[in-house]
């Protein structure tokens, strides 16, 4: 147990106690609305629901009496097509991922290739693309 723990509890015990001490110093008229409000209360609550087990035969294949033959249930096979269409959104999200990658790989490519023109085509020294507010400079002049 956590000492977080022992505390929750502790100071559960410490309420529980100074609500037992208390209760008795409760006035006699205090006592009877709160007696009248549990009671209001509880005539209030919804009844419980009880759940009755539903009894079902079960089928053991063994035949059912009276000299039936057993019951034999077709076995489903799925075709190619119900596969598909079970699989194909999952194709289409993996697809779907693998093109916005590809794609944000294009933009962030096409970004570093303009940045490197910038720099090559002007005509500051290399130096002041190393000062930090240089950097701010160009992130406001695009």
């Amino acid at each position: 147990m956590s000492s977080l723990e022992t505390k929750e509890l502790e100071f559960a015990r410490q309420v529980r106690r100074a609500l037992d001490e208390n209760a008795a110093s409760i006035a006699p008229a205090t006592v009877d609305r709160l007696a009248a409000a549990r009671r209001a209360a509880l005539s209030r609550k919804k009844p419980k629901i009880v759940s009755v087990p539903a009894f079902v035969p079960a089928f053991t294949g063994m035949g059912m009496g009276d000299g039936m033959p057993p019951v034999e249930l077709p076995q489903r096979r799925r075709s190619p097509l119900r596969r598909f269409a079970l699989a194909w959104p999952l194709v289409a999200l993996v697809v779907s991922l693998v093109g916005i990658a590809y794609w944000e790989d294009q933009q962030r490519t096409a970004e570093l290739a303009d940045i490197d023109a910038a720099m090559l085509s002007d005509d500051l020294p290399l130096n002041a693309y190393l000062d930090y507010g240089f950097k701010t400079y160009l992130s406001r002049a695009h």
